[in-house]
């Protein structure tokens, strides 16, 4: 009896698909910054992104010791702060939601989303060295039967479709093309389902890059978008801005607090510069899906 072999299933597409993405993927595999891993290291909630609101200027009192101590905490402060702004703006979130943390980064928004709505989060990013740190994060705090990272491409993540109720993307996407990635996220959002992006994006009235949005890209080897862009990418997919709310002048004391620890990178002066000029914009857009 002659026997036909069942047909193999094709092999997955690849996750890293052009050379730029490997070019990031191998900078966030390396990536070591103690601006991240020490704010992180306050609580074990580690961020990819920056803060929101003023510090506290007692901080830079007190003992010389112990004020970058002192300055690491509350800069930690400011980046949870903004990642409860974001949260903020998803919506009714009911613990049998699911959401979706797009460009996770080490998965400190997940973690406090779980926390705040006690859904199932799911993360994805092209890091794998973040990816497993993530995991290992949500293992120690004994959530990981609700909090999962995943090694997969926010292009294409191959996660189920209308399956979300709330996705976000915090500062990653200046990393894709942004028509890609919004009809990705309208595939994968129910109808209604929230979606949230903060980001910095350039000034479209001031024409252009300007010299310190340029040192940004070139620092984190990515691609900052106009603001028009967020808008008509959106409105090509389904994906209907519901609030927008100017964060720049909400984000500058964080800078100006960062630039005056010892983990400062170089990158505040560019930042602080584009923010106080106008050529740069630190956005939030809360968009449904219709």
């Amino acid at each position: 009896m002659t026997t036909t072999p069942a047909a193999s299933a094709p092999p997955p597409a690849p996750v890293l698909r052009t050379a730029y993405q490997k070019s990031v993927a191998d900078y966030w595999n390396k990536e070591k910054d103690p601006v991240n891993l020490r704010l992180g290291d306050v609580d074990g909630l580690y961020h990819h992104h920056y803060g929101l609101g003023d510090y506290d200027p007692s901080v830079l009192e007190g003992p010389e010791d112990t004020r970058d101590e002192r300055i690491i905490a509350e800069l930690h402060r400011l980046e949870s702060a903004q990642a409860d702004v974001l949260l903020d703006h998803l919506g009714p979130i009911a613990p049998g939601h699911r959401l979706l943390d797009a460009g996770c980064g080490r998965g400190g928004t997940s973690i406090m989303a779980n926390a705040r709505f006690g859904c199932q989060v799911d993360g994805v990013s092209i890091s794998e060295t973040q990816v497993g740190f993530a995991n290992g994060q949500a293992r120690k705090r004994g959530v990981d039967d609700k909090v999962r990272y995943h090694f997969r491409n926010m292009l294409d993540t191959g996660l189920p479709t209308a399956a979300f109720q709330g996705i976000w993307n915090n500062e990653s996407t200046m990393y894709v093309d942004l028509s890609d990635l919004f009809a990705e996220h309208a595939r994968q959002l129910a109808f209604g389902g929230r979606y949230v992006v903060i980001t910095g994006c350039s000034n479209d009235v001031t024409g252009g890059r300007s010299k310190a949005v340029s040192r940004i890209d070139e620092h984190y080897t990515c691609n900052i978008h106009p603001r028009s862009a967020y808008f008509k990418a959106m409105a090509a997919n389904g994906l209907v801005p519901m609030n927008v709310v100017d964060l720049t002048a909400a984000t500058i004391p964080y800078w100006e607090l960062r630039a005056k620890s010892s983990l400062a990178t170089g990158v505040e002066d560019p930042f602080l510069t584009a923010y106080k000029e106008g050529s740069f914009h630190y956005l939030l857009i809360a968009a449904d899906r219709v």
